[in-house]
């Protein structure tokens, strides 16, 4: 005869099914889990990894920063001492001048002019003086254009003076005159051995 089990089979097979879909679900959330967490730790070196060449370059950045700022205060330190040096170098070029300017006046102010005041302001020369004649301040004006030393005379005033206070008719004036630098170049050219 055969064999009839009146057990409720199918409340068992549906108890097993649902034990083995329990079980397939348990290892596929601990495959996720663990497949997340594989993602996770590479995602998480890769970081690592990248925060740590982003800390070498910024050592870098650093050391090339204090690199550039030397180099700026060195700059300023060489801009600086080439405005020293050529402070010094104008004061060396300059320092016979006065003598230069005293002896370039001796070859350009004809007899007649008698020279009362000079002044003297960066590159510009300011002359009072007197004169016997307007023709000798002409003169005078037209042997600084010839100088080498001096240029540009401009006459600034010429006043008739009195004639009762002295025997000769003298008139007053006031000349300005600039200072060539080339003038004083080719002087030092000349003057060197």
């Amino acid at each position: 005869m055969p064999h009839i089990n009146l057990l409720p089979w199918r409340e068992e097979a549906k108890q097993r099914k649902q034990k083995e879909y329990v079980v397939v679900l348990a290892l596929s959330a601990l495959f996720a889990i663990a497949l997340m967490m594989t993602v996770n730790a590479y995602y998480n070196a890769l970081i690592d990894n990248q925060e740590t060449r982003n800390q070498y370059l910024r050592n870098e950045i650093a050391v090339l920063d204090s690199k550039i700022k030397e180099i700026k205060e060195l700059k300023s330190m060489r801009a600086n001492l080439e405005q020293r040096m050529e402070l010094i170098a104008d004061l060396q070029r300059n320092r016979n001048l006065g003598a230069q300017i005293m002896d370039e006046l001796v070859k350009v102010v004809p007899p007649g002019i008698y020279l009362v005041n000079l002044q003297k302001s960066d590159s510009k020369v300011t002359l009072k003086g007197k004169s016997e004649s307007n023709n000798r301040v002409s003169t005078m004006m037209r042997q600084v254009d010839a100088s080498y030393l001096l240029e540009a005379p401009v006459l600034n005033a010429i006043v008739a003076a009195n004639t009762e206070q002295t025997a000769r008719v003298l008139s007053d004036f006031s000349m300005s005159v600039r200072i060539q630098a080339a003038g004083l170049r080719r002087e030092e050219e000349q003057g060197a051995p």
